[in-house]
């Protein structure tokens, strides 16, 4: 098996060349750090572009939503669809608007949606995505209700093809002259982490956040 995904035209990056990547281990460690999917399809003959949580398991991305959300219902009619992570990473602040720019890692995946109807693979792939945007959560709550199962929508995305694009600049790139200019330049970091817990209302006395739970304080993405 290929640690590459297959450069075609589909998802072969055009714009800053020397910023793509294609190995599986690059895109797949993109995919693991964040959170939400940006997912575009088509909707009679127009563009839409929806927010979802998801999950990875190998080459499969499950997407989650509300069984009867449009975009539940869309993926089921749309034979491919597209989706984008983005982390952001730094302000690259140079002397000039036009070099200025960020720091970031993207991935850009194409594939074939398929709605998950089994039972067992539905409440799998809940689990996934569990597991993805909180880790280790799943196995101290109760069960999924059956009503909440057949609430739930799940799409299961199979990665045909994709292209991950990172800028890590350690300086701004300014045109020689503007070298000169007495104007601060440099890079300012973003951190996307998570804060302090928060205990919720008619929390029963004594009870502490777990192990699990607690990991995730300050977690950076």
């Amino acid at each position: 098996m290929s640690n590459e995904y297959t450069v075609s035209k589909q998802n072969k990056v055009r714009q800053l060349k020397e910023k793509a990547a294609y190995d599986k281990a690059t895109v797949h460690a993109i995919l693991d750090a964040g959170i939400v999917a940006a997912v575009a399809f088509i909707q009679d003959n127009d563009p839409v572009v929806v927010p979802m949580l998801y999950g990875r398991e190998g080459e499969t991305i499950y997407l989650h939503g509300a069984r009867k959300a449009r975009i539940i219902k869309m993926l089921e009619q749309n034979d491919s669809v597209s989706m984008n992570v983005t982390l952001l990473d730094a302000l690259v602040l140079a002397r000039s608007a036009f070099n200025s720019s960020m720091n970031y890692r993207s991935v850009t995946v194409f594939g074939k949606p398929a709605f998950i109807e089994d039972r067992a693979e539905k409440i799998h792939a809940m689990h996934v995505i569990s597991e993805h945007t909180m880790p280790g959560r799943w196995a101290e709550l109760r069960a999924p209700l059956e009503k909440e199962i057949k609430m739930t929508g799940i799409i299961s995305l199979t990665i045909e093809s994709a292209s991950a694009k990172v800028s890590n600049k350690p300086y701004p790139e300014d045109e020689e002259e503007d070298y000169e200019i007495p104007v601060w330049a440099g890079i300012l970091p973003m951190t996307a982490s998570y804060g302090t817990l928060q205990d919720a209302d008619r929390l029963i006395e004594g009870v502490e956040p777990s192990a699990a739970v607690k990991a995730l304080q300050g977690k950076t993405l």
